[in-house]
């Protein structure tokens, strides 16, 4: 039970973190890397996160740079820029790309909340699954007589502790990014 119990908390855990991924590469206004991690290049046939291809940094607020290692790769990375969804056209010159990051309008700002409201919906969902899929086990090891009955009931209460406080953290860490848009 304990091994059920493990294995679901490690399944919560990367749902959190899959969360959180998700939660940095939303566009809020402020340049942030994250926006990049989902693109990448086509480099020699090979799909290559722009991360490992270009040096990429923060010279101002609303401005990324990117400086590819190869010069011959700037169109490559001008293309995976401009064919993604992150809605803002690279500017090129010749040497290094630059995006600039236009400040949210307030109605973009509550669509936005509006995506990390839904984003969070389906990460307690997530956990809820793994919740349900843990108690049908236990139940089957009940079924089994692996475990006892008190030992099934203790499984549940700790399942059920789990699940609240995975939830509970998709909850903050939604409203901590709520609040970051709002803000900005």
């Amino acid at each position: 039970m304990n091994e059920l119990l493990k294995v679901t908390e490690e399944k919560m855990t990367k749902t959190i973190s899959a969360l959180e991924r998700e939660y940095n590469s939303v566009r809020a206004g402020r340049a942030n890397a994250a926006v990049l991690d989902r693109i990448t290049v086509d480099y020699y046939g090979v799909p290559t996160p722009i991360q490992q291809m270009a040096a990429v940094s923060v010279p101002e607020a609303r401005t990324l740079m990117i400086q590819p290692w190869d010069a011959s790769t700037l169109r490559e990375i001008e293309k995976a820029i401009l064919t993604s969804d992150i809605g803002i056209n690279p500017q090129n010159d010749g040497r290094v790309i630059r995006l600039m990051f236009p400040p949210l309008t307030e109605e973009r700002r509550k669509e936005i909340v509006k995506d990390i409201k839904r984003t969070a919906e389906d990460s307690k969902v997530a956990v809820r699954n793994l919740r349900r899929d843990a108690l049908e086990k236990l139940k089957g090891l009940k079924k089994s007589n692996a475990i006892t009955e008190d030992d099934e009931q203790n499984g549940e209460k700790k399942i059920q502790n789990l699940t609240d406080k995975y939830c509970k953290e998709v909850d903050n860490m939604s409203a901590a990014k709520e609040k970051e848009i709002m803000e900005i």
